[in-house]
């Protein structure tokens, strides 16, 4: 089964679980009720240790970003209610 092209939070207020990504070019977009910070982070081979693939940018804005396929994180910083997305952005060849 191929892994999963988006993830979704809803009115969340702490690190949510890891996901899946299949890889190619996402757009992360986060709104939150307070003014924090989201970073996106890849979990290495070993199976614990996470790098920051997105640096930490408002919880109130969109970015993008290639990634290959792998596990992931959104590290949530002094936000509540986040309502977002990684979803992968459509490359128009089908």
């Amino acid at each position: 089964m191929a892994a999963p092209d988006y993830a979704y939070f809803s009115s969340i207020s702490a690190t949510p679980a890891k996901f899946e990504l299949s890889g190619g070019a996402y757009g992360v977009t986060v709104h939150a009720g307070t003014w924090g910070t989201a970073t996106l982070q890849r979990q290495l081979p070993d199976g614990s240790t996470l790098v920051t693939v997105l640096s930490a940018f408002s919880a109130d804005g969109y970015q993008e970003i290639h990634l290959p396929g792998g596990i992931y994180q959104l590290t949530l910083s002094g936000v509540s209610g986040l309502v977002g997305e990684v979803a992968l952005i459509a490359s128009g060849i089908y």
